[in-house]
């Protein structure tokens, strides 16, 4: 929160149009897919997991919607059922596959990172097949409109990722469901000792992070008007797992904070804008942003030796 602060100051000070409704856009507009994905990389990071495979779910998602809206796989009638439809069977099968990487972390007890890294290859390859590696290209406003809407002004994909950071933020702190997570994350024997359904939880987390991973693919081919497999979420997962560190996310599991991952993923987003904005190259952004995560991961292991 400090180092946000402190962005904003410098950034207030020292860059020219800062303080401009266009930059805020810019910036929310940039962050909301991470945002979106991040909270799901925070369930599963709260139960002791994580997830690689968020990048090609988004792929998969981003491949299937267009070939249903588009008539690609079967002939469909008016547009806005189509996409209505489109966006339902990409959403399911998003989760589905989470639910893919729950069962197998769940009930094989595979380690997630190479449960997760099954669907992390695998996936990409599935988005590849599907498209015969062609880029979609549509004109589609019914489905763009999740892209390049603007209610009141609001970005639509800024209302999307506050509805889910909002109920994200409250399912994690007020229910029964967010302490079963940490409990499972802070120590699994003991949790399941106490009663808590430790592996429907894993499949809960996994599934709710797949459908996050569904959603954001879906707003990035909206934005761009076209999806290509090979591009879209490609990175996502690291981007995701560093806004969820910085934010705060015991990378451990046991403590997790969707408000946190939030001021996380604006943070690094920040810091990328101050760079560009200030003539320096993405190329050392990019390296300031792994400072930033290995100095939150650092303090996080001070904060427990204390």
């Amino acid at each position: 929160m400090i180092a946000l602060a402190l962005l904003l100051v410098f950034n207030l000070i020292f860059t020219r149009n800062f303080a401009t409704v266009q930059t805020l856009n810019v910036n929310l507009t940039q962050v909301c897919t991470i945002v979106i994905v991040a909270v799901g990389m925070t369930m599963v990071i709260g139960t002791g997991g994580i997830d690689l495979s968020v990048g090609s779910i988004m792929a998969i998602s981003g491949a299937l919607a267009p070939m249903i809206f588009l008539g690609t796989i079967f002939p469909v009638g008016p547009i806005g059922p189509a996409v209505a439809l489109a966006i339902c069977v990409a959403l399911l099968a998003a989760t589905l596959l989470g639910l893919f990487n729950g069962w197998l972390v769940a009930y094989f007890r595979i380690q997630p990172i190479v449960a997760t890294l099954v669907l992390f290859i695998a996936g990409r390859g599935i988005a590849q097949v599907l498209t015969n590696g062609n880029l979609q290209v549509f004109r589609t406003p019914e489905f763009q409109w999740i892209g390049l809407g603007r209610p009141f002004g609001i970005p639509v994909q800024v209302l999307i990722m506050a509805a889910i950071v909002l109920l994200a933020a409250w399912v994690l702190r007020r229910t029964v469901f967010g302490r079963a997570i940490l409990a499972t994350g802070g120590n699994e024997r003991a949790a399941e000792l106490s009663g808590v359904p430790v592996s429907r939880v894993k499949l809960a987390v996994y599934a709710i992070s797949g459908f996050c991973a569904g959603v954001a693919g879906l707003i990035v081919i909206a934005i761009n008007s076209a999806s290509d497999a090979n591009l879209v979420g490609l990175g996502m997962e690291l981007d995701a797992i560093a806004a969820v560190a910085v934010g705060g996310t015991l990378l451990s599991g046991g403590k997790a904070t969707i408000i946190g991952t939030l001021i996380g993923a604006l943070t690094i987003q920040l810091v990328r804008y101050t760079l560009l904005a200030n003539g320096v190259p993405d190329a050392a952004a990019l390296v300031v942003k792994a400072a930033i995560i290995v100095l939150a991961v650092w303090l996080q292991q001070q904060g427990r030796a204390r």
